[in-house]
């Protein structure tokens, strides 16, 4: 693989310019200005005046979360050059926290960096520049912090995550972020509705892309993921803030510590991972709200026991949507690595006839889809650049469906034949009775859980 730095050679700054937050009767709002060469960015972003309850706001505090917000925002304009110099002129930051930030863009573009040819080392990748404080800022808090911010995206994970908490109905709020901007993606809302929610208990943050990113990626800059759960975090420490909750909790399972490439340490879901959720809890106790809490409330659950626990509320089958490709209009694609995944881990639950009712189709049947179901299930291929689970689990997930298709007589679609004829997978975990004891789930949501 042959490097591909022209972008970066030429374009090596980027500059975090200046922000402004305002307050007013709709709400807050926070404009950001980011520079890159002769390219001038200025995003924005906005809580509505309705997903505000904390009736005392620290000002002070409020600008350094929405500073910190803007340095992980950031990484949407600096991805386009991967600039070696990420300079800051509008705060503060110490030694440890450039380690931070710095950590998190190196490991949250790993994908971005791999698929444009632009592997680097750590070392060489950035050096953060802004003025050293002369003193760590310290920021008070009372202990008015109760209940929990769920962070619901539309899939199984966070369905799973509010039934679960169900017991604690009336301290919970529901966390969404660009509901506003995204109106067509109706399963996040669709599920807390029926989860029992009313818009009472929604809080928004929404965050606006500026639109010149799109130009620049068809002009050969830089284009690729980022790690939006580091950005999903940030923002929802706002909002824990700004409402006097004690409890930030996301729905990302123990599968997502599985890189997609042997041997590399490139992770399509590295901010959903352990290793991420230790440094941001760290770090929020460190240097943002000691008494805000950030953990993953299915971090000891592989893929296969979510999916065990989901499939117990059939009532959300037809609301829930995983695809990325049909946010926007929310359905399922059909084509691509997030629908077959899904189809294949459900499938030993729910069924072929009921799967092809949701899905339109029978994605197993569809040989055009080879590859990607190659990839799903081979330790040797590049795993797909998706949130799916580990080879392990897909591939119990398939023998156990190949395996209820044969007791019933029923003749097994294209790629389950293929694979009975062809696969022979060594299978090296438990999956059935797995644990994942690393995890930061505090005990009564620990027993919540497996209560579920």
């Amino acid at each position: 693989m042959q490097d591909n730095f022209a972008t970066r050679n030429k374009y090596p700054e980027f500059i975090f310019e200046s922000y402004k937050i305002d307050r007013d009767a709709n709400g807050i709002h926070a404009h950001y200005v980011y520079k890159l060469g002769e390219f001038t960015f200025e995003p924005t972003a906005d809580v509505p005046i309705a997903c505000i309850r904390n009736e005392w706001i620290n000002d002070d505090f409020l600008d350094e979360l929405f500073f910190n917000f803007g340095i992980i925002n950031a990484i949407n304009y600096y991805k386009l050059s991967l600039a070696p110099k990420f300079t800051i002129k509008c705060g503060q930051l110490d030694s440890i926290q450039k380690d931070f930030f710095k950590k998190l863009f190196y490991n949250g573009l790993g994908e971005l960096m791999y698929r444009n040819n632009a592997l680097m080392d750590y070392a060489s990748f950035m050096t953060i520049e802004a003025p050293e404080p002369a003193e760590k800022k310290q920021f008070y808090f009372d202990d008015n912090f109760h209940g929990n911010l769920i962070t619901i995206g539309g899939g199984k994970d966070s369905i799973v995550s509010l039934e679960a908490l169900k017991g604690m109905h009336d301290q919970n709020y529901c966390m969404q972020f660009n509901r506003n901007l995204y109106p067509q993606n109706r399963a996040a809302i669709d599920e807390v509705h029926y989860a029992g929610y009313g818009l009472d208990r929604i809080c928004n943050f929404n965050l606006e892309i500026d639109k010149q990113v799109l130009n620049l990626n068809q002009q050969g800059f830089y284009n690729g993921h980022v790690p939006f759960s580091g950005m999903l975090a940030f923002a929802c420490t706002i909002m824990a803030y700004l409402n006097n909750l004690q409890y930030v909790v996301v729905s990302n399972e123990a599968s997502a510590n599985e890189g997609n490439i042997a041997g590399t340490t490139i992770n399509h879901q590295y901010s959903k991972s352990y290793e991420f959720e230790k440094d941001f809890e760290t770090y929020q106790q460190a240097y943002l709200c000691n008494k805000i809490h950030y953990f993953s409330l299915l971090r000891c659950m592989n893929e296969f026991q979510i999916v065990q626990k989901f499939t117990k509320f059939p009532g959300y089958l037809n609301i829930f949507r995983s695809c990325n490709v049909g946010t926007k209009t929310n359905s399922w694609c059909a084509n691509c690595a997030k629908c077959l995944y899904v189809y294949i881990m459900l499938l030993p639950f729910v069924g072929r006839e009921r799967l092809m009712g949701i899905f339109g189709r029978d994605l197993l049947d569809d040989e055009s889809l080879f590859q990607i179901f190659h990839g799903l299930i081979n330790p040797d291929t590049t795993k797909p650049f998706e949130c799916v689970g580990t080879r392990d689990e897909i591939n119990y997930s398939i023998m156990l469906a190949i395996q209820n298709e044969t007791q019933a007589g029923n003749p097994l679609p294209k790629l389950l034949e293929w694979y009975r004829t062809n696969y022979k997978p060594t299978i090296q975990s438990d999956v059935v009775n797995y644990y994942n004891a690393e995890h930061n789930i505090p005990e009564p949501y620990l027993r919540a859980l497996m209560a579920l």
